[in-house]
């Protein structure tokens, strides 16, 4: 994958006129709103685009195909749907004021960490549980480079943000995404795609009056729509080195899934989960209770019940993980942090009522990040969506 730059030289005079077009647009489009206040028109309804079934499921196909990223069962309708496009992996926001956010629930993985001043983002990564539905997703914000780092693991997803930080030194993830081979490839940044990708709906919550910062809205499905345009699908690109093409790869042939439970254990005695990331900034402490029925825990954040926006469900999670990482900041003027990444660390996994103390380890940015436990051995996860918190070390955790 090291040539794809020069895939990006072979693609440079298109990308720039698409990224003039793009910016000429984007800005226009913007500066309506901004004076108007009203939304964009889209390809239809809230209703249709996120109800509307991509898929038509029989009720009597089977589930019995594996999803890769978050262990699930699904039909083999879904998994051909799947199978041909690589994962996304979604900058999102999580101001107070920007709650509730559209697209969670549908999420396979979602990663959590301090973005800047006690105010936590998300890398939500979607694959599986978003091919049946075009999932709306809000409010997209920027790169962060401990993002980029975990969203390496899965092996050149589509990376989606609106811009990043860029202050030079180690926490210029623009930088890093340029170096890494990502520009105008793999990478989606709304700076460079613009309308209609992206729409800025000052209306996505009724009643409540919006900064523009909270208002960037995307779909999956136009997402997954840019990747085909630029050739990224379940395969990479080919590439031409030293005058000869170089087929591309299926992101899959070098992802070593997790190990998923074949049967889940009685439930255990853990009823309750709390933690927070920051002293004093309680709109982001978490609560995670579990429950019975549902075999999962369901999130409570700054003292609300946390929901998606798109169909009112609480935030429900197969497995809650805390993990303690090295945390530096603020360390320029833009109040930028950095975390560990690779390595190893502690970590605490929470699934079935139960805790189990764990191991993560991170080879080098593109390992996939992994939980093992005394003997090197992976935890079997539950199936279904994980979250991922990620605190400083020695952040109390009770339960």
């Amino acid at each position: 994958m090291k040539g794809l730059i020069n895939m990006q030289k072979k693609h440079l005079l298109v990308a720039l006129v698409l990224y003039g077009l793009s910016t000429i647009l984007s800005f226009s489009a913007f500066s309506y709103m901004e004076k108007s206040k009203v939304v964009l028109p889209s390809n239809g309804s809230k209703g249709e685009t996120l109800l509307e079934a991509l898929l038509k499921i029989d009720p009597n196909e089977p589930r019995d195909q594996t999803c890769p990223i978050n262990g699930q069962l699904y039909t083999q309708t879904e998994k051909n749907a799947w199978e041909k496009r690589r994962p996304l992996f979604v900058m999102i926001e999580n101001h107070p004021e920007a709650r509730p956010h559209s697209g969670l629930s549908r999420a396979d993985v979602i990663f959590e960490a301090i973005a800047e001043g006690g105010v936590t983002r998300f890398g939500a990564v979607y694959y599986c549980a978003a091919q049946i539905q075009d999932v709306e997703l809000a409010p997209i914000r920027s790169a962060r480079t401990y993002f980029v780092d975990w969203a390496s693991g899965y092996n050149f997803p589509m990376y989606v943000h609106v811009g990043g930080a860029n202050v030079p030194g180690p926490t210029d993830a623009l930088g890093q995404i340029s170096s890494y081979g990502w520009g105008l490839e793999n990478d989606i940044n709304q700076f460079s795609v613009g309308y209609p990708t992206f729409v800025r709906d000052y209306n996505r919550l009724p009643g409540k009056e919006l900064a523009t910062e909270h208002t960037m809205v995307t779909t999956t499905e136009k997402l997954w729509a840019v990747a085909t345009e630029r050739e990224w699908t379940n395969m990479s690109p080919d590439r031409i080195v030293n005058r000869r093409v170089v087929p591309g790869t299926d992101w899959l042939a070098d992802f070593q899934p997790w190990t998923f439970e074949d049967l889940a254990p009685a439930a255990g005695n853990v009823k309750k989960v709390a933690y927070g990331f920051w002293d004093g900034y309680s709109d982001y402490s978490q609560e995670w209770n579990y429950d019975e029925t549902k075999d999962g825990f369901l999130q409570t954040m700054g003292g609300q019940a946390n929901k998606d926006h798109n169909n009112d469900e609480q935030i429900t999670a197969k497995n809650v993980v805390v993990l303690f990482a090295t945390e530096k900041g603020p360390i320029n003027e833009k109040k930028h942090m950095l975390y560990g990444t690779t390595g190893t660390g502690d970590a605490l996994i929470f699934k079935h009522g139960e805790a189990i103390e764990a191991t993560w380890t991170k080879k080098t940015r593109t390992d996939e990040l992994r939980f093992v436990d005394s003997r090197g051995q992976d935890i079997p996860m539950a199936r279904g969506l994980t979250w991922i918190s990620v605190v400083g070390i020695g952040t109390d955790v009770t339960y």
